[in-house]
């Protein structure tokens, strides 16, 4: 019996890194997927390195959160951590950044759905003028509808992890006057949405994600494979757009 060609690996499905990495609990899953339960997972995959936080700094007490995630990835060499604040209280935000800046983190996620942040609270504008003013790489959930504009005109670097098929228009045009607004290719499901980014933007607006555990990661890996676009915008999205961020 033939097999599909799909099922094969490719090297069209390497990725350098993947910027939507959590381990821990989450209240909505059903399993607790652990630090060397993701590991695996990631040495199964085709992607080499990951930036990742643990899920205890996103639901239950951040600087605790931020700790335990620059310990733990201490020994992996594969995964870069991620800094979160809890935006529900900004007035501890400006310490913990200070201690994320201070250890060498990049990146800081912010969890808007799970914490009931508008992009006209206070608390979260407070928490984005202290991470844009340390130079962090904002790694954000939520609507790009409502969020994006907020963040234009800042010169912030910006990766929007919940981006939707459907709201794709919204985002090209905010970064067709954004160069550091970038988007992960998770959600963008439609058959063109990747072409779309590259021939309307350029590929440095789209970054890989695939939120392991708790998506699968072959599809996002399928669906940068069998994009139409070059070897050159396949490497930026798989890794080069990261890179170029870490320098």
């Amino acid at each position: 019996m033939s097999r599909y060609a799909w099922l094969e690996p490719s090297p069209l499905e390497h990725v350098g890194w993947d910027v939507d990495v959590l381990y821990g609990p989450w209240p909505s899953r059903h399993a607790d997927v652990g630090l060397a339960a993701v590991r695996e997972r990631l040495h199964r995959s085709p992607v080499e390195r990951g930036l990742a936080l643990s899920s205890r700094g996103a639901l239950f007490d951040s600087a605790a959160g931020n700790a335990q995630t620059v310990e733990d990835l201490a020994g992996c060499p594969e995964l870069l951590p991620v800094g979160t604040v809890d935006l529900r209280d900004a007035l501890a935000a400006e310490q913990q950044l200070d201690a994320l800046t201070a250890a060498g983190v990049r990146f800081l996620r912010l969890f808007t759905v799970e914490q009931g942040a508008e992009p006209g609270f206070p608390g979260y504008r407070h928490v984005v003028d202290l991470a844009l003013a340390r130079g962090l790489v904002l790694l954000h959930d939520g609507d790009v509808r409502r969020f994006g504009p907020a963040l234009a005109g800042r010169g912030a670097q910006v990766v929007f992890l919940d981006l939707h098929a459907y709201f794709l228009a919204d985002f090209l045009l905010l970064a067709r006057a954004e160069p550091g607004f970038r988007a992960t290719t998770r959600m963008l499901s439609a058959p063109d949405s990747v072409e779309r980014v590259v021939e309307s933007v350029g590929a440095r607006h789209l970054v890989f994600g695939s939120r392991t555990p708790f998506m699968d990661i072959s599809p996002q890996t399928l669906r940068l494979r069998y994009a139409r676009i070059s070897a050159q915008d396949r490497a930026a999205v798989a890794g080069g757009n990261v890179e170029e961020l870490l320098r």
